[in-house]
C-alpha cells in the first residue's frame, strides 16, 4: 500500500477579504480532493489544522492507494489535477511524500 501526504502553507494575504478568499479557495480545493473517488484509492482524508500548536502547516491531506500504479494515476488524473492546482495556487509551500504502508 501507498500513502500520500501533502502538506501546504496558506500564503499570507494583504488584506482580511483576500485572506478570506484564499480561505475559501483552499476549502473549495480540499473539498474537491475529498470528493474524488478513483480506482484503487482505499482511504482519503483532508482537513484544516486544528490551530492546537503555533507553527503548523494549515492543512494536511492523506490518501492510502493500493499500490504505486493507482497512485501514478491519482497523481495525473485531470480531475485531481484542477483540486490541486487550486489549493498549490494560494499556498506558500508545500510539502509531499509518498511512502509504502
Amino acid at each position: 500500500m501507498i500513502r500520500n501526504v501533502v502538506l501546504g502553507r496558506l500564503r499570507s494575504s494583504g488584506s482580511e477579504e483576500s485572506a478570506a478568499a484564499d480561505l475559501a479557495q483552499l476549502r473549495d480545493g480540499l473539498r474537491g480532493i475529498a470528493a474524488l473517488r478513483l480506482p484503487g484509492l482505499l482511504d482519503n482524508r483532508v482537513g484544516l489544522d486544528a490551530g492546537l500548536r503555533a507553527g503548523a502547516w494549515s492543512f494536511a491531506i492523506t490518501n492510502d492507494w493500493v499500490d504505486a500504479e493507482a497512485y501514478r494515476a491519482y497523481d495525473v488524473d485531470p480531475e485531481h489535477n484542477v483540486h490541486r492546482a487550486r489549493i498549490v495556487e494560494v499556498c506558500v509551500d508545500v510539502a509531499r511524500v509518498q511512502f509504502e504502508v
